[in-house]
């Protein structure tokens, strides 16, 4: 079973002291950083030395947080406190117990209230509902996700670009970014640098020779201030250590065959220098989920991950058939997206529909239905204007986000973008194939018509409480709806119509919306159990205590 908090014997206690006028005063889940010194010199600090802090408040509970070199001979222990008013101490320890300045460190600081106006940190790290359909924040309020794809933010993008690209998403209902954490194609060729052409910045010198263990750390630094600009436009990131399938550039990804220690060693890494604010873990890319790393990473991250944040796996098309790219390796397919079905680590699985722009709703179907209960998406269907601008443009993706959330895909809804996706520097620049493109730069797919109606979503459903909230088609005739029985239902009708919900209490208000817009069209209070839509287009009915 997950453990979030460890008990401490009251004798700890003891160890608090009575004089607090000095300490720093820390708000509940925001980060308290700590910096650690050594004087020895290691060959590879990424390597060469773990080190980790405990951290005890005064109730007894204890909390664990592995920490990160930061260069030099610097490491780092970033914390979030559970609670407010609370007195915590902290001790560090390294797994070279000889090194004073790693080990045996301490410290006592206060925490408070967090009076802050960013939500995403007033609720808390993010969490699996008691159900497992869903995410919640610790402080019980659910949390929809509501995701893009601006996969190569990381290595590509620059602080301004990022702050531009989150107050469009932040605007537009969007809660989540799916991100590469570091350029994953092992022949990927092009300047150091970001913002211009062919040019990625390297997290790693020796990623191109099939490993990770020559850490740049300027790059970490740089991505430290894109994650806060995310955090600050409440938008949490979701972290995939290195890519198995696709990649950036399809030219050979290192996360197939990697070292499976590198791979949580960078698991961890990530862990320790982000995991202190709402984060998701994404640690298996567009593949079976059974590449080398990926079970080891999950059992770390619940080992770990003192917050418990949500893990899962992200599927390539090919649930159920060799596809004709596979070149015959079946390894790639018949996973059924449900790699480690049975693992206590797994919180969240993402089916993958491809971007043929069909609309394909059968595999969330079945990954709702499979036991034990994990939360389901789907994490890439067709982005906008894949196929050189063609396929899945406008009001289709509308369409296809209300329907994945209405087949079984109660986790959220995924959109994407060609263009966006790569963080295209220019309309024109060159390296990917047309059935990845189109003729736009980020900038120009960053406002393209498709995305306004998926953040709409996130916007329609952002007070409600859609905790474990079921799938439900039998108690409407076979029409698409999610219900929480007397509390909440919502139903998406793509062509209006009528609808009838068996054993809906009365007393209870109704609100039909209109998807395109956000806008509330007609409302009331439920008198029968019979709906009849505006008119013949697309419409959302909400009903609420």
């Amino acid at each position: 079973m997950k453990r979030i908090l460890i008990s401490i014997v009251s004798m700890l206690l003891g160890f608090f002291p009575s004089c607090q006028e000095s300490l720093d005063e820390i708000p509940q889940w925001t980060t308290y950083e700590i910096t650690l010194t050594t004087s020895r010199e290691y060959p590879n600090p990424y390597t060469d030395v773990d080190v980790w802090g405990t951290f005890t408040n005064q109730k007894g509970d204890s909390l664990v947080r592995p920490a990160f070199w930061d260069g030099e001979n610097t490491w780092k222990i970033r914390f979030a406190p559970i609670d407010a008013d609370q007195t915590w101490t902290w001790t560090s320890f390294a797994s070279n117990t000889n090194d004073a300045g790693l080990n045996g460190q301490t410290g006592t600081f206060k925490s408070i209230p967090y009076s802050g106006n960013n939500r995403l940190i007033g609720h808390g790290p993010l969490k699996m509902t008691k159900g497992h359909r869903n995410l919640m924040h610790h402080s019980g309020k659910s949390f929809l996700m509501v995701g893009d794809t601006p996969w190569a933010i990381p290595f590509r993008a620059t602080k301004e670009q990022v702050d531009t690209y989150a107050k469009d998403r932040q605007q537009k209902g969007f809660n989540a970014a799916l991100m590469m954490t570091l350029q994953p194609d092992t022949k990927a060729e092009g300047p150091n640098e970001r913002n211009v052409a062919m040019g990625f910045k390297r997290a790693f010198s020796d990623l191109s020779e099939g490993h990770l263990s020559k850490m740049n750390i300027d790059y970490f630094q740089y991505y430290d201030s894109l994650v806060q600009i995310l955090i600050d436009h409440e938008i949490v990131p979701v972290y995939q250590p290195v890519f198995h399938g696709f990649g950036w550039k399809g030219l050979q990804v290192l996360g197939s065959n990697i070292n499976p220690q590198e791979y949580v060693r960078y698991t961890k890494y990530l862990l320790a220098r982000y995991g202190s604010m709402p984060a998701i873990w994404l640690i298996a890319g567009d593949h079976n989920g059974k590449d080398p790393g990926v079970q080891e990473s999950g059992e770390m991250l619940d080992l770990w991950d003192c917050y418990q944040q949500p893990v899962g796996i992200h599927y390539n098309p090919c649930d159920d058939y060799l596809a004709t790219w596979a070149n015959g390796d079946r390894s790639h397919c018949f996973h059924y997206n449900k790699s480690f079905q049975d693992k206590a680590w797994l919180d969240f699985q993402w089916a993958q529909t491809g971007h043929d722009g069909e609309h394909l709703y059968h595999k969330v179907e079945r990954m709702y239905d499979n036991k034990p209960t994990k939360a389901v998406a789907n994490g890439e269907p067709t982005y906008e204007g894949m196929n050189n601008g063609q396929n899945g443009l406008g009001w289709w993706q509308g369409e296809e986000a209300w329907m994945q959330l209405m087949h079984g895909g109660t986790m959220g809804v995924v959109y994407g973008a060609a263009s966006l996706w790569q963080w295209k520097v220019t309309p024109d620049e060159k390296g990917w194939d047309a059935w990845t493109d189109q003729p736009l730069s980020w900038e120009g797919a960053l406002h393209l018509e498709g995305s306004t109606y998926v953040g709409l979503i996130g916007k329609i459903t952002k007070n409600l409480d859609i905790g474990d909230i079921e799938k439900r088609w039998d108690l409407a005739e076979g029409k698409p709806i999610l219900i929480k029985e007397g509390a909440l239902y919502i139903s998406f009708l793509k062509n209006g119509g009528e609808l009838t919900i068996n054993g809906l209490p009365k007393n209870m208000g109704y609100t039909w919306i209109d998807p395109k817009t956000g806008l509330p069209k007609q409302m009331g209070i439920v008198t029968k159990n019979h709906f009849k839509a505006p008119d013949s287009g697309p419409w959302v009915l909400v009903i609420t205590k």
